[in-house]
């Protein structure tokens, strides 16, 4: 008997256990102690948003709409820039040799020009705040803003009085211009040139930040040689936290639809040993610094280039120069990357024109992009090959034959041999290709981590770009402009349904079969296999590429030259 009940017993302090467990009992609270409940993480509004990847995790509701909405006007995070000191530190990002370099005691006197259209306000006053904080005062003559028509109220009387601030304390210091109507990067860069006064200039976009010890370097080397240009080297501040990035040093580029790029420095740079020695570039950003009166010796900017891009490029290729004896040599301009500088950038129709207008300027490019019946105008999305009227540029070569500047074909050999020739004689169709069964989806290269071609919306970006040579094969997406790089060949393996995207050369070399007999408003057909490239509807309703017999689907692509003759049209 009493076993039995030490059993129930055990029994129900078990069952009370449990019960506890699954339902506790209300713990007492002391009078005196307030019970408070964790607050919960605001909901995300804009998940997919690219400002809030990295950024804003714990932003109440309406901040996060003020930041989008800001984000969305400016395309950086003005929400943050707003909230940030105006004179914040920065990291030293410069090598340490750096750091054990002197500079004379006496150097050029120096005008900076910050450019700018619709910046936020407070981007515009920590640059200011930067260069007057970083730049010996012995050296800075003024600083010159170039205001391109904005239309952002806060750049009007607020920006006005900001600058009477600055020159209360720094009399004379600031200047702003402000163009009546839109005028463009270029023609920006030469109103601040025009109104500097300084020895040197440095032209400089307006979301920047300059860091310690930014100026020596640039005034001592243009003082060592006045018919040096300097590219500098500049770090990035992310655009959503203002974090800065640190870039290593490379030379300026630029690829066949003539927009700027990093290249690799040159072995002859690395041999010396030495990172504290400038580079030199075969092209320049559109951030540069000069002798004042040497950049009008050789016209500047050119102020014919609407709005934004091709302007670097061109006063890039302008200045080759025919040395006495035949030999050539850039004498005139230097382009130099400066290495011991930290200059820091925050990420931030008209560049057709401007690269056609470039193109119009120098005879090779001239054959290649333009005339009367343009080859390659896909490469800035220009509407149509009809022929395209990029103004009187008579100056423009008169000004070339006044500085004896050399051809581009002996740009490309002797200055810029790492940029690759574009297959310019054996190319017969270019731009976009579409299938008889849809024509509002095109072949698409798809993503980068794949080397499958997909149908997608066309659209007018370089992944839709193909180009069908003479030889058979189809280039499919932007023309590689690196020499040591290669462009991807559409590619039936022979085994599956699927096409392939091979790197051309290593495709040629293993046999694959890239060559493909077309016709305009025909079938594709490969040579090898004789399959035919064809597109198929997928449960889905999308539709993919594939390789089979062929049926009646034909393709018709964009643009055609010489002998790919036109059969139909879809």
């Amino acid at each position: 008997m009493k076993l039995a009940v030490k059993q129930q017993a055990n029994v129900q302090d078990t069952l009370k256990r449990v019960k506890d467990e699954v339902h506790p009992a209300p713990k007492t609270v002391p009078h005196n102690v307030v019970k408070t409940k964790k607050p919960q993480a605001p909901k995300k509004l804009f998940p997919d948003s690219a400002l809030f990847q990295r950024w804003g995790e714990d932003l109440p509701e309406a901040e996060q709409r003020k930041a989008q909405d800001l984000f969305h006007r400016f395309g950086y995070n003005v929400y943050l820039s707003n909230q940030l000191p105006l004179d914040r530190s920065l990291p030293d990002t410069r090598d340490s040799r750096c750091l054990q370099k002197t500079y004379p005691s006496q150097l050029p006197s120096l005008s900076v020009i910050l450019i700018f259209m619709d910046e936020a306000l407070s981007v515009i006053q920590r640059a200011i705040t930067s260069i007057i904080n970083r730049t010996p005062l012995w050296l800075l003559k003024e600083i010159i803003l170039v205001d391109d028509f904005s239309s952002n109220g806060e750049l009007k009387i607020p920006l006005n009085e900001k600058i009477e601030f600055y020159n209360q304390m720094y009399p004379g210091l600031l200047k702003i211009i402000r163009h009546a109507e839109r005028k463009g990067l270029a023609h920006a860069r030469n109103t601040g040139w025009k109104a500097a006064s300084a020895d040197v200039v440095v032209i400089l976009d307006a979301h920047v930040e300059v860091n310690v010890g930014w100026a020596e370097p640039i005034l001592a080397r243009i003082q060592e040689d006045r018919t040096v240009i300097i590219s500098p080297v500049f770090d990035n501040v992310r655009f959503d936290t203002f974090q800065l990035l640190k870039y290593e040093v490379a030379v300026d580029g630029f690829n066949w639809q003539l927009w700027c790029r990093y290249d690799f420095v040159p072995q002859t740079w690395i041999d010396l040993g030495d990172v504290t020695a400038p580079v030199r570039s075969p092209s320049i950003m559109g951030i540069l610094a000069a002798n004042r009166l040497f950049l009008g010796e050789i016209g500047a900017l050119d102020d014919g280039m609407l709005v934004y891009g091709g302007e670097n490029v061109e006063l890039s290729l302008r200045v080759l120069k025919e040395e006495p004896g035949g030999r050539y040599t850039l004498p005139v301009l230097t382009l130099a990357i400066v290495t011991c500088i930290a200059l820091m950038v925050s990420d931030s129709d008209h560049q057709n024109a401007n690269n056609i207008q470039l193109a119009g300027c120098w005879k090779t490019l001239e054959r290649i992009f333009s005339g009367d019946n343009p080859q390659f105008p896909h490469l800035w999305s220009t509407p149509s090959n009809s022929g395209i009227d990029y103004g009187d540029i008579s100056s423009k070569r008169m000004l070339q034959e006044k500085l004896k500047c050399k051809s581009f074909d002996w740009y490309l050999k002797n200055v810029y041999p790492v940029l690759k020739p574009i297959p310019i004689h054996d190319i017969v169709g270019y731009g976009r290709m579409k299938n008889s069964l849809d024509k509002g989806i095109c072949l698409d290269r798809g993503p980068v981590t794949n080397n499958i071609p997909i149908m997608y919306a066309c659209h007018e970006l370089g992944s839709q770009y193909v180009y069908y040579r003479l030889t058979g094969e189809f280039y499919v997406g932007s023309l590689v402009a690196e020499v040591h790089s290669d462009d991807l060949c559409l590619t039936d393996p022979g085994h599956r349904e699927e096409p392939t995207l091979e790197q051309c050369s290593k495709a040629a070399q293993n046999k694959l079969h890239i060559y493909w007999d077309f016709k305009q408003g025909g079938a594709m057909v490969n040579r090898d296999t004789h399959r035919c490239l064809e597109i198929r509807r997928e449960p889905s309703g999308t539709y993919v590429p594939v390789l089979q017999t062929c049926t009646a689907q034909v393709w018709e692509i964009q643009y055609t030259l010489g002998n790919l003759s036109q059969t139909n049209v879809l």
